[in-house]
């Protein structure tokens, strides 16, 4: 009974963690200029579909009934019409121009990396991921490095959520130009929050950059998205956005830390 009234308390808290939800449906709030447009080339997109789904139906239901065997007993002997091939030609090519135009603006968008102030690297491993921050390092061999592990689901403490939490978390302050820089250290990961709008591959051997500017505070969960092992679905990434002065102050305890 306990655990039911704890969990009560604890839904408030788990509603506001940008995860995803039981039969969720459409995409987790956008916490990126990337995602938000993400959403809204869906939402055209989407508009579009449904426009010409509508507009098809209609013409196979006019169809279905104008050349019924009833209504038009000889069939008609039509092998060539050049204004509607025209037509259908033109009209689809005009959709795909309205569709491809925001679709490459977003595209680049997404690759491009404006002058960062905060770098961080994460490195996918079988299977935990672990972050550098190399802009603090006050010399060649130290730096704020650390690993990120699953917590255990006998260690989870009311409200947090299972399969999601990890140890240590990837913190980053909001509006702020930041990179990722990815890599792996055995086989392939993949890099996802969907909150950010971000999903960049872990290639052994290769460092992938991804830009991000988070405009809001909060906690935003992900995963690894490619299947990497056996315990692929026990890495889950965690990147909680801070104000700059709590981003300072956490700085500054890590590097006492070092």
């Amino acid at each position: 009974m306990f655990y039911y009234i704890a969990l009560l308390f604890c839904l408030p808290v788990v509603g506001h963690l940008d995860a995803p939800e039981a039969w969720q449906m459409g995409f987790q709030d956008p916490a990126t200029p990337v995602m938000q447009g993400i959403i809204d080339l869906h939402h055209d997109i989407c508009f579009f579909m449904v426009v010409i789904l509508v507009f098809v139906l209609w013409m196979l239901v006019r169809t279905l009934y104008h050349f019924q065997q009833k209504k038009n007993p000889v069939p008609e002997k039509i092998i060539h019409g050049t204004t509607i091939e025209i037509a259908w030609t033109v009209a689809p090519s005009l959709v795909l121009v309205l569709i491809a135009i925001p679709s490459f603006a977003l595209l680049y968008s997404m690759d491009e990396v404006v002058d960062p102030a905060v770098t961080v690297k994460a490195i996918g491993h079988q299977w935990y991921w672990s972050y550098e921050y190399s802009d603090y390092n006050t010399s060649d061999e130290s730096s704020i490095a650390f690993d990120s592990y699953l917590i255990p689901e006998d260690d989870l403490e009311p409200g947090q959520l299972r399969l999601l939490e990890v140890d240590n978390r990837v913190v980053v302050p909001v509006n702020t130009h930041i990179r990722m820089i990815i890599t792996s250290a055995d086989v392939l990961h993949s890099w996802a929050v969907p909150s950010l709008g971000v999903k960049c591959d872990a290639v052994p051997g290769r460092l992938n950059q991804t830009p991000i500017f988070i405009k809001r505070e909060g906690v935003f969960y992900g995963q690894c998205s490619e299947l990497c092992g056996a315990n692929h679905g026990f890495m889950p990434i965690v990147v909680e956005a801070v104000s700059l002065e709590n981003y300072v102050g956490w700085i500054s305890n890590k590097l006492q830390e070092e």
